[in-house]
């Protein structure tokens, strides 16, 4: 262990501790969060723990979002999510979900680790489920809560106004640009409704069982009540498009509301996410983010 490695451990026994968390004496982290570093530690008791450490001082907002969005979706969802013991400007932690992420990727080999079977139908039938929970959430209660809500024409609106200035700090490729706007300009291909989005969910914010059911869900921070096709876009990250189409079908069947064009805007939605990347980079000011956006969008 290098000596900034075993001062990042201690310092973070020391912050929870401070929280009255009392951890054994090692800590493993996880690098590849945008807004948070993660640490994996075991409590005194032998209870294990998963540490959210902000990265930033404007990250605040987003916790105390993230913390309304679970009081939100706990009692509504059919499998766990985080139960946050402790909420600072600091350090958030809670007990680690019962079961194993479906998939982890280590930030320093970049190796991937599956813990299900990519092709088990019990993933897609149950995220399914998930989807249509989370879905079926109401819109009215979810704005009193405090959600942050955009109606379809404002989420459109908001994906044009991002595109436009990531196109003038950044710079897109004609053939991304030509493609982002036969996107949005196409009336046929975007739903008329919101829905409660979980805003981020790939395989990687996911826990499941050894037979690959899907049993919790994390990383709430980008929650909101917006385009439906949001949570299914993430699905295309590490699976294939007929996974998708069995995904989509999957929902439909087990009631989740769908439109003729789903499956296209989802595609679309997906191969617009340099876009989001593009505004996180600008909005950090980072370097390295702002060429590896540069790259994806082509510029």
């Amino acid at each position: 262990m290098t000596n900034n490695s075993a001062k990042l451990v201690t310092d973070t026994l020391t912050l929870a501790a401070r929280h009255g968390l009392y951890l054994a004496d090692t800590v493993t982290f996880n690098e590849t969060g945008l807004d948070f570093r993660v640490g994996f530690a075991t409590d005194t008791a032998g209870r294990r723990w998963v540490l959210r450490i902000p990265r930033r001082d404007d990250v605040q907002p987003k916790i105390e979002r993230e913390a309304r969005i679970l009081d939100f979706v706990k009692r509504r969802l059919p499998v766990e999510v985080p139960d946050w013991q402790v909420r600072s400007p600091d350090l958030v932690a809670y007990p680690m979900l019962t079961d194993p992420m479906a998939l982890v990727f280590d930030a320093e080999t970049h190796a991937v680790t599956w813990n299900i079977d990519q092709e088990a139908e019990t993933y897609v039938t149950s995220l399914a489920e998930v989807l249509v929970a989370l879905h079926a959430s109401p819109v009215a209660e979810g704005v009193a809560f405090g959600i942050p809500a955009s109606s379809p024409e404002e989420v459109r609106l908001k994906v044009h106004q991002d595109m436009e200035r990531v196109k003038q700090e950044i710079g897109i490729g004609r053939d991304l640009e030509a493609r982002y706007r036969y996107w949005l300009d196409n009336d046929k291909l975007w739903p008329d409704f919101s829905v409660l989005t979980h805003g981020d969910l790939y395989v990687g914010h996911v826990t499941a069982t050894a037979d690959a059911r899907v049993s919790g869900v994390i990383d709430w921070t980008e929650a909101e009540i917006s385009d439906p096709s949001i949570d299914f876009a993430g699905h295309l990250a590490a699976f294939s498009p007929r996974s998708l189409e069995r995904l989509v079908a999957a929902y439909e069947l087990a009631g989740g509301r769908t439109w003729p064009d789903m499956l296209e805007h989802i595609q679309e939605r997906h191969a617009a996410s340099p876009i989001k990347y593009g505004i996180f980079a600008i909005s950090t000011g980072n370097e390295q983010h702002l060429a590896a956006a540069k790259v994806q969008l082509g510029a």
